[in-house]
C-alpha cells in the first residue's frame, strides 16, 4: 500500500468492515493512512456509515437503525446525523458516503430498500437535507448518492447493469428531488450510480454519461462539486467496457474522484488510464484541472472550517445509544 501511494498519490482512502477490529484500531489506522500522503493536500478518510444494513463501524461504536426508521422517525434525522459525525470524527473520518438519497419507489429493489428515507420525494428530500447540514456542521463532507436515482431497479449494479425505463417528468419529479433539494443546501459531494437511464441518455449509464452528469447534474442542477464515481469494481461497469473508456468518459463527464475500493491491480491501472488520457486529449488535460479544483475548494471548505475538535468519548455514547433506540422505537410505530 505505502509504495502503491507513493506511485498514483490518491485523494484519499476509503474503509470496509474488513478494515476495521475495533474504534480506537480505526482511529489509528485513519492516522497512519494520513501520515502517507503530502499534508499540504490531506487525505479525504471516508467511510459508508450509512446506518442499517451499510455501517462499516459497528459496537462499541454506536449502532444506528436503517435510514427508513429514522424518516419515520420524523424529527430526529439531524440529531442522529450530528451524533453519527460526532463518532466518525472521533475515529478519523472526514468523509462519510451518506446519505442515501434516493427514492425507495420500487418495492423489488435489493439494494436499496430501506437504506431510503422512504418513497415519498419531498419527505426523502425533507431528511435528506437534514442529515447533510448536520454532518457538515460537525465537519464531515457529506456525500448525496446515487446520482441521479438507484431506488427504482430491480437489479443490483454490484451485480450487473440496470436499466430504468421511465420517462423524464416522472424522473425529474420523483429520482431528481431528492439530489436537488441537496444541491440547493450545499452538500459536499455527490456519488454517481452506474443505472441507464434512456429517457437522458440511451447510451451510457450514469457514472459515464456526460449528458447525465455534466447536463443534468452540473448544468441544469447548478451543482460545481466534489463528484465521485461508484466504484469501479461493480459488474454494472467492471469488464462491460474497456477500463481506458470508462476513465476517459468518466473525466468527460465530469467525474472528479473515481472509487477503487478494494484491488491494488485496478488502481494501478486506473492511474495509468488517466495520466494517458490528460497527456492525449488537451480537453481532457483540462477536466482534470477543473477536478483538482473542485477537490482543493472541498479541502478549504471543509478542512480549515472552525468546528470542534474530535472527542473519543462521543463513541458509543449513551446519548447515542439512547438515541438510536428511540429511533427505532418511533420508526418501528
Amino acid at each position: 500500500l505505502r509504495a502503491l501511494v507513493r506511485e498514483i498519490r490518491p485523494m484519499g482512502f476509503i474503509l470496509f468492515a474488513r478494515n476495521v477490529e475495533e474504534p480506537a484500531q480505526v482511529r489509528e489506522l485513519n492516522r497512519e493512512l494520513a501520515g502517507l500522503v503530502d499534508p499540504h493536500d490531506p487525505a479525504f478518510l471516508a467511510v459508508d456509515q450509512e446506518g442499517g444494513r451499510v455501517q462499516r463501524v459497528r459496537a462499541p461504536a454506536t449502532v444506528w437503525p436503517p435510514m427508513r426508521e429514522v424518516g419515520r422517525a420524523e424529527d430526529q434525522t439531524a440529531k442522529v446525523s450530528t451524533a453519527m459525525a460526532q463518532e466518525l470524527r472521533a475515529m478519523g473520518f472526514n468523509l462519510n458516503f451518506a446519505p442515501v438519497a434516493d427514492v425507495d419507489s420500487n418495492p423489488a429493489n435489493p439494494v436499496i430498500g430501506d437504506r431510503s428515507f422512504g418513497r415519498d420525494p419531498e419527505r426523502v428530500a425533507r431528511h435528506v437535507v437534514a442529515f447533510l447540514q448536520a454532518h457538515q456542521a460537525q465537519g464531515v463532507v457529506a456525500c448525496a448518492k446515487h446520482f441521479p436515482g438507484h431506488g427504482d431497479t430491480a437489479v443490483d449494479s454490484h451485480l450487473d447493469l440496470p436499466v430504468v425505463e421511465r420517462d423524464r417528468p416522472d424522473l425529474e419529479h420523483t429520482e431528481l428531488a431528492p439530489f436537488r433539494a441537496a444541491v440547493q443546501a450545499g452538500v459536499g459531494s455527490v456519488m454517481t450510480s452506474h443505472v441507464m437511464y434512456p429517457a437522458w441518455d440511451e447510451d451510457w449509464p450514469s457514472t459515464l454519461s456526460t449528458r447525465i452528469l455534466q447536463g443534468l447534474l452540473r448544468e441544469d442542477l447548478g451543482y460545481q462539486g466534489l463528484v465521485f464515481s461508484d466504484d469501479l469494481e461493480m459488474k454494472a461497469v467492471a469488464g462491460r467496457w474497456p477500463l481506458a473508456l470508462q476513465v476517459e468518459r468518466m473525466t468527460r463527464a465530469s467525474v472528479d474522484v473515481l472509487l477503487c475500493c478494494q484491488d491494488p491491480g485496478l488502481q494501478y491501472a486506473a492511474y495509468q488510464e488517466l495520466v494517458r488520457v490528460q497527456e492525449d486529449d488537451a480537453g481532457l488535460e483540462q477536466a482534470s484541472i477543473d477536478a483538482i479544483k473542485r477537490v482543493d475548494a472541498t479541502r478549504v471548505r471543509f478542512f480549515k472550517a472552525e468546528v470542534p475538535p474530535p472527542d473519543p468519548t462521543r463513541i458509543g455514547h449513551p446519548d447515542h445509544r439512547d438515541l438510536a433506540l428511540l429511533v427505532r422505537a418511533r420508526g418501528a410505530a
